[in-house]
């Protein structure tokens, strides 16, 4: 990203540095934001944290006390979010322009727990960490200017797209955000059907791995839509087409994908509420 694009954004103060709040700040970073102007707030870095900070002398403090922003991205856990917004009320003020990465906290939680409508609700996910993230954001009562700036922020880390309905960010939350685990699991599982045809355990994982990294490099590399992506590599009566027979039944991969996505939905709005 072009180092302009953080053009006078102004101190940023990120509230938690786990793996999704650290991702991130890398990518904020390596996009030309100057570590003078990003703050690091976690009580419990962690190792990976504490070796960022110190690399690129970006500040990492313990607690936001006295510490006033003009953006501030909140990136701690959904069952964190009370405590939280408790803990930095204080550091929000006007100027300062709100962006939450927490799955099912509503805008209106937010903002009545900061005491400011210049929220912006976002989900990520953590292929954030190697600038191949996707992230779902809606902010209704935010400026031109404030977007701008969520989007130069949102987009240090992959793809960015705006909702104008919040309901969509569970969704968002329930594919994408979550998604990522969904692939991890599925090369697992493929790592898994290989031995059980006779491959030895290395040899499974590194096939099944290598597969599904090769598939997505193609898939971002060719425009064709996924089905024909898929079409090409399936020859009629062929031993491909005689395993998505099985996946695309009735009671096959769609069908499994729309249980686990409508739970995950389901959760995200559970964490919402409580």
């Amino acid at each position: 990203m072009a180092e302009q694009a953080f053009d006078n954004i102004g101190p940023v103060v990120l509230i938690g540095a786990g793996k999704m709040g650290l991702a991130l700040a890398r990518g904020w970073i390596a996009g030309g934001l100057p570590p003078q102007s990003l703050v690091m707030v976690d009580p419990f870095a962690g190792d990976a944290t504490k070796a960022f900070a110190a690399e690129t002398g970006v500040r990492l403090l313990k607690s936001s006390e006295h510490v006033l922003t003009h953006v501030m991205v909140i990136a701690v856990k959904p069952q964190s979010m009370t405590e939280t917004l408790a803990q930095v009320k204080h550091s929000v003020g006007r100027q300062t322009l709100v962006i939450s990465i927490a799955a099912g906290i509503s805008l209106k939680t937010l903002s009545e727990g900061l005491g400011t409508e210049r929220v912006i609700r976002s989900m990520p996910n953590t292929p954030a960490q190697v600038g191949k993230g996707i992230t779902g954001a809606v902010g209704l009562e935010i400026s031109d200017e404030d977007r701008a700036v969520a989007g130069a922020l949102l987009g240090a880390a992959g793809e960015l797209v705006w909702f104008d309905n919040e309901s969509r960010l569970d969704a968002v939350t329930a594919v994408s955000g979550s998604g990522p685990a969904y692939v991890f699991y599925l090369v697992e599982a493929l790592a898994v059907a290989g031995m059980r045809q006779g491959l030895d355990p290395g040899q499974a994982m590194q096939l099944a791995r290598q597969t599904v990294i090769g598939a997505a490099a193609l898939m971002e590399a060719d425009p064709q839509s996924v089905s024909v992506l898929r079409e090409n590599v399936t020859s009629p009566k062929g031993t491909t087409a005689a395993a998505l027979a099985v996946l695309m039944a009735p009671d096959g991969l769609e069908a499994l994908m729309d249980r686990a996505v409508l739970a995950a939905r389901l959760r995200s709005e559970e964490l919402g509420r409580a």
